[in-house]
Order: structure tokens, then C-alpha cells, then sequence
């Protein structure tokens, strides 16, 4: 019996100890409760709970969409890949050029010439309104079957050792071209009026439009590319155009550029010459645009890196007398030309997944705020109401 007393007494002390933990716990509750008796439940409450509902879902609706985003980090570093090759995708409509006398020309400071580029680039021809115009076919075709594949034929005077034998209209203009001779005419070729090409001139290519894209492929080092009227070819270390042709028919250089870009496209990539129209004012006009390009490597969040570049650019344009150039008396040609300067330094872009803590906190950060603005602005209206109630009851309010 003594043993059960004690047991008794150490059991009321425990639970008395207990409680006291307890009470002394409750002391720091930061949110103290009522009694469902003493709450008010108001028609501006209940509106203001459901705009402040409407208010947090729509910011978590937006920060989810941020979270599932790709966060970009740029930084900027020296570039190390000068050995690799640059590639320029153009893409231009000259609106009063033909495209039969349109050459396409490359050329670096190492010294490297890309004349009369054909691969890659490819013309079409438009009409007035921007429609395609679909090539006729070349009239005696057929009779090309019965030449003799060991024939030479003549150059008319233009043979070389290098080039003895002149078998298409294009063997006949290229062997003018390395002696620097001019040419007025096709028409006095045999060769140009097997394969149809004397027929057409620029008169009768009047009102047609030009359409150039494609790639070009030049070494990583300043330089320049133009499109310009003439045949162009290399004669002494020279790059020439034979413009002869040219000479009594004005040339439009009126332009614009579809697209302008050195190196693939990446998201955050802005072309500025995008969608660029040159009107010219003046017949013979030479536009140039001074670009200077800074290399970009892109690493997407899938670890694919992307090689690209940006650019910013200046203008420039002046009009060609051709006699004067024709005399040395004036330096230039009529044309689109793009010069291109190169960076040392290169931006690194690197896409990035946003942390789950981050967003975590803009979710606390949301709904804590809105729960705290939109009981304050609760308060404030029950009180004035309360306020403004008392008055007219006291018959103070008119």
C-alpha cells in the first residue's frame, strides 16, 4: 500500500510538470486563435478573399511559367577559335537589277579571293511584283547530243596556254575576262547562241527583279564580301568588273536585306540589318556597311554548343560616275559591299535551369505578401465602415 501512494504522487507530479511545458510552449505562438463565436464575417471580407485568390493565382501561374524557363548568364572571355571557318547566310532582293549581270564576291586580308561565287548562292529571278519568274528552257538543246565531245572551238583571240579551247558561252567569257578585254555582246559568239544566251540582254531583262541567297564560306579574318553589277574576274592581283555591257543602261542599286548573318542563329542572336531597304536616289550608287563582328558561343541547357556571332553596323553610300572610274579619276564600284571586322574577345551564353528553392521562396513570397496586404486593406475598410456606421447612428453625418 505504501508503494501504490508513492506511484500515485510521482504521476500527479509528472503530468503537473507536463503541463507546465506546455503552457510555457504556448507563450510563443505567434498566432493566437478566437473562438468561432467572437469572428465577423463580412460581405467586404468575402470580396476581398476572393480578389486576393484571383491575385495569387494568377502570380503563381507566372512564376511556374518563369521556374519552367531558362535563365541566361552571359559572360565574356578571348576567343580561341580563330582557325575556324565564318559562314555568312545572306539573303537580298535588288528591285531594278537583273540577275544575269549580278556577280557575288568574297575576299580577305590573308589574301584569299572568292570571284563570281556560284556555289552555295543561288539567283532567282522576279518579276516586277516579287513573283518568280521560271527559267525558259535553252533553245537548241538537242543539238548539243551531236557535238563532238573532243571539239575545241575557238575563244576568239582570247586563247591561252591555260585555256586553248572554248567549248560553252562561259569558256568565252572567262577567257575575255583573264585577257581584260571587255564585252559588249554575246551575240557575236556561236557558242552563246547555241546555248541561248545572246538572245537575252539587260534591256530585255528590264524591270526584273534579283533575289541572292545562300552561304558563303571565308576565313575567320576581316575582310569584305560585295553583290555587285558585272561580271567580275582576277586580272594582275586586280579584281575587276566588266561593266561595258553596263554602260549605257542606268543601274538601280535600291535594295533590301532579308537577312544578314554571320554564323547559325541562336535565341538571343539580333541581326541589324535584318529587313533593311537602301533606296537609292541617285542612279550608280555604292552602299557599304561596316560591320564589326564579336563571336558568340551558345551552350543550350542540353549541352549542345552553337557557334554564332553578332554584329553591329555603320552605312555609308556615294555615288559612281562610271566614266570617271573608267579614267581612275573616281575609286569604287556600284554594289551592296559588307566590311567586316572581326572581335578578340568573344561572349560566352549559357542557359540555365532556375533552382526549386528559388522557387519555393517566390511562392512563399507571393502568397505571405498578398495574405498581408489584403488583411491590412480588410482592416482598414471594416474599421471605416465601423467608424462611419457609429457617426450616423450618433446623427453626426448629414
Amino acid at each position: 500500500k505504501p508503494k501504490i501512494a508513492k506511484a500515485v504522487v510521482s504521476t500527479q507530479s509528472t503530468g503537473s510538470s507536463s503541463g507546465s511545458m506546455f503552457g510555457s510552449l504556448r507563450k510563443f505562438d505567434a498566432y493566437p486563435k478566437t473562438m468561432e463565436d467572437f469572428r465577423i464575417k463580412t460581405c467586404g471580407g468575402a470580396t476581398i478573399t476572393i480578389i486576393s485568390a484571383i491575385i495569387m493565382t494568377a502570380l503563381f501561374i507566372a512564376e511556374l511559367q518563369f521556374f519552367m524557363g531558362v535563365s541566361i548568364k552571359e559572360k565574356l572571355l578571348m576567343d580561341t577559335t580563330r582557325s575556324e571557318l565564318l559562314d555568312i547566310y545572306l539573303d537580298v532582293t535588288f528591285h531594278h537589277l537583273p540577275c544575269d549581270h549580278v556577280s557575288v564576291d568574297a575576299m580577305d586580308v590573308s589574301g584569299g579571293q572568292q570571284v563570281d561565287v556560284d556555289h552555295d548562292i543561288k539567283k532567282r529571278r522576279l518579276k516586277s511584283d516579287g513573283t518568280a519568274i521560271s527559267e525558259e528552257s535553252i533553245e537548241n538543246l538537242g543539238d548539243s547530243a551531236v557535238l563532238d565531245p573532243n571539239r575545241c572551238e575557238s575563244c576568239y583571240g582570247a586563247e591561252s596556254i591555260e585555256m586553248p579551247c572554248c567549248n560553252s558561252c562561259s569558256d568565252v567569257q572567262k577567257a575575255y575576262r583573264a585577257k581584260g578585254w571587255g564585252l559588249e555582246s554575246l551575240s557575236a559568239f556561236e557558242q552563246c547562241k547555241r546555248e541561248g544566251l545572246a538572245a537575252r540582254t539587260i534591256g530585255d531583262t528590264k524591270g526584273e527583279q534579283c533575289n541572292v541567297q545562300g552561304r558563303l564560306r571565308v576565313s575567320k579574318v576581316s575582310g569584305n564580301f560585295h553583290i555587285s553589277p558585272g561580271k567580275s574576274f582576277q586580272q594582275k592581283n586586280s579584281h575587276v568588273h566588266d561593266l561595258k555591257q553596263l554602260q549605257q543602261f542606268p543601274l538601280n542599286l535600291t535594295h533590301t536585306i532579308n537577312r544578314l548573318s554571320f554564323g547559325e542563329f541562336v535565341p538571343t542572336q539580333v541581326n541589324p540589318l535584318d529587313n533593311h531597304t537602301f533606296i537609292a536616289t541617285k542612279l550608280n550608287a555604292m552602299r557599304q556597311y561596316f560591320t564589326q563582328i564579336v563571336p558568340m558561343r551558345y551552350n543550350k541547357i542540353n549541352n549542345e554548343v552553337v557557334l554564332s556571332n553578332q554584329y553591329s553596323v555603320t552605312y555609308h553610300h556615294k555615288h559612281i560616275d562610271l566614266n570617271k572610274a573608267a579614267r581612275g579619276e573616281q575609286s569604287g564600284l556600284p554594289g551592296m559591299f559588307v566590311t567586316y571586322e572581326i572581335s578578340p574577345l568573344m561572349v560566352e551564353v549559357s542557359e540555365h535551369r532556375r533552382s526549386f528553392t528559388h522557387f519555393l521562396t517566390g511562392v512563399c513570397a507571393i502568397v505571405g505578401g498578398v495574405f498581408t496586404v489584403a488583411g491590412i486593406i480588410d482592416s482598414f475598410v471594416y474599421n471605416s465602415y465601423r467608424a462611419f456606421q457609429k457617426k450616423l447612428e450618433l446623427g453626426k453625418v448629414n
